[in-house]
């Protein structure tokens, strides 16, 4: 473990950097291209999502009619439409992979000349990046031209959505992390079912896809905002609705970049132990 911390914190020289960052750029517009050839599928996506998203605002609304809430309606309506649109970011996984594990193909992704985890961490950010962009600027056109109180609100501000926009940027690596962490276990159970069933379902509930954070009691909400989870996409929508300050802002990207590092390193070295004692499958 300190061998691989020694080599993350070793200095590079900008020329260096870019030399070796040059293949997974490769990697990643590879796969973009890729993912962007499934417009039927986007499609599909895109008004399943959408139904999804007023049934659930039609549920909140007579919620609120009979009960009002702390939160305002708009505000939980725009969180019901950011969520729905960047739902494929959350859940999308590399199916590729685990087809790679079963046949034996991961003693050729061995021999590339480029670390597995970033190799694998590339695909799965170009994946989820392209699948949710496609889905989610037809979503967010459709919501703003929905008229109360089914449409989405704007930004609280222009430096709310530039911080938005960075954190749903660090959401998007932490997920990209956590599907490697997930792709780490798989490749040692030879079976994918049973973790990326529990982490879907972490994923969903804590993320606030399932029910918004903001709904759930104050004293959970303070332990939930300090996982993982709720960095995806709960704390990016926070910030859009001008539910935080400026500082506390500061300190949703702060958290939101250890999370990142913390599960990056953590699935790096999980990935370095199943190269050490991984047995090939298939022939």
């Amino acid at each position: 473990m300190m061998n691989l911390c020694i080599r993350f914190l070793r200095p590079l020289s900008p020329h260096s950097l870019l030399r070796r960052l040059k293949p997974y750029f490769s990697v990643f517009m590879m796969r973009f291209r890729i993912e962007t050839q499934y417009r039927g599928a986007a499609l599909g996506g895109i008004i399943t999502q959408v139904f999804f998203g007023l049934m659930l605002i039609a549920l909140y609304t007579t919620l609120y009619q009979s009960a009002p809430q702390t939160v305002p309606l708009a505000q939980t309506v725009t969180y019901v439409w950011l969520q729905q649109s960047c739902f494929r970011m959350l859940l999308s996984t590399d199916s590729e992979l685990m087809q790679t594990v079963r046949t034996g193909g991961m003693a050729y992704e061995m021999c590339r000349p480029l670390s597995p985890y970033g190799f694998y961490y590339t695909r799965a950010m170009a994946q989820k990046l392209v699948g949710s962009t496609l889905r989610a600027v037809p979503m967010l056109l459709i919501a703003f031209l929905l008229p109360a109180p089914w449409g989405i609100s704007l930004p609280a501000g222009v430096w709310q959505l530039g911080m938005f926009l960075l954190a749903l940027f660090m959401g998007l690596l932490c997920t990209c992390a956590m599907s490697n962490i997930a792709m780490a276990f798989t490749i040692r159970s030879l079976d994918n079912s049973g973790i990326t069933s529990a982490m879907n379902l972490l994923l969903v509930t804590f993320c606030g896809n399932l029910l918004p954070l903001t709904l759930f009691p104050d004293k959970w909400q303070k332990f939930i905002r300090l996982t993982p989870y709720a960095q995806l996409l709960d704390a990016p929508i926070r910030i859009y609705t001008g539910e935080y300050t400026f500082m506390q802002s500061i300190e949703t990207i702060g958290i939101q970049v250890f999370w990142t590092c913390a599960l990056i390193a953590l699935g790096y070295f999980m990935w370095h132990r199943n190269q050490k004692h991984m047995i090939v499958q298939g022939g």
